[in-house]
């Protein structure tokens, strides 16, 4: 249930909105969403703009529909793209960020994701406030022709009675770095192809989000579960060569004692502790 229960809840925030939402998921999430939608009754829907781009992520296609709520959420099939399923999947290019994706077992097919920046602009506030600017929405456009790579003369909109050359706020404000990466990791068991997949996506990771259900002393119970225990989050990562490691996901049978489920993973990932040792020769992934 929890692989789905929060959409219900997207669906309402976003419902009157002019937005258009990017779903992604393993196969059958067409249905699922098809299916949730049809339990609604959509009567005075006609007014709405809400769009909802759904793509299924196949092992060797992707496959999308659009469904819209002026038309009371009739489900229009736009195409499907052929995929090489023994590769991150590129769900998402534009001129912020990537998003790439792999599926994991779990006794169901789940996905794991990985979101990159192409670089990471922040504002000096300090240089903003000694040339008297306010901060704003223009930000956003400043950063949107950096990544573009607008020409230096491109005018800047700074306030509604004021612009500025791209090229002078470029020099004064923004500071340029190295894009970051992160990858997010729930829902699978500690296979050998999990492994290879998850290693793949997260290599050299600026973060690993990973899910730490058990405790290591409860590994048959992971096991049974098609889960991880913690210090196999720290292996993972450790292997990844992730920068950091977040964990989450935690077994209610854990509540009030998480500090022991971040001590192993830590122990692990550090190589204080190692009970995993290096990293496993990866098996050949082939698409299926």
């Amino acid at each position: 249930m929890d692989h789905f229960v929060g959409f219900d809840h997207l669906l309402r925030v976003f419902l009157a909105r002019d937005a258009q939402i990017r779903i992604f998921g393993p196969p059958g999430m067409i249905k699922n969403v098809a299916g949730k939608l049809a339990g609604y009754a959509w009567n005075l829907a006609d007014e709405y703009p809400l769009v909802l781009e759904v793509t299924e992520v196949g092992s060797d296609r992707l496959t999308s529909i659009v469904t819209r709520a002026a038309d009371r959420f009739a489900v229009e099939q736009i195409g499907e793209t052929a995929t090489d399923g023994s590769q991150p999947l590129r769900l998402v290019e534009d001129q912020a960020f990537t998003v790439d994706a792999v599926h994991l077992d779990h006794k169901i097919p789940c996905l794991a994701f990985a979101a990159s920046e192409s670089t990471h602009l922040n504002i000096d506030t300090e240089a903003l406030a000694r040339l008297g600017l306010r901060p704003g929405p223009w930000l956003n456009s400043l950063k949107a022709a950096v990544r573009g790579g607008a020409p230096p003369k491109t005018l800047i909109a700074v306030s509604p009675q004021a612009t500025l050359p791209l090229e002078m706020l470029r020099t004064e404000l923004v500071i340029e770095t190295p894009g970051q990466r992160i990858a997010y990791v729930t829902d699978a068991r500690f296979s050998p192809d999990n492994i290879a997949r998850i290693l793949m996506l997260a290599k050299g990771a600026d973060l690993l989000v990973c899910e730490a259900p058990f405790l290591e002393v409860d590994r048959g119970r992971a096991d049974a579960r098609a889960h991880l225990t913690a210090r196999q989050a720290g292996a993972l990562a450790r292997w990844a060569e992730a920068r950091h490691l977040k964990l989450f996901h935690f077994s209610p049978r854990y509540q009030g004692a998480t500090d022991e489920l971040r001590r192993e993973a830590e122990d692990e990932f550090s190589g204080r502790e190692s009970h995993y040792g290096d990293r496993p020769e990866s098996p050949v992934i082939e698409s299926a």
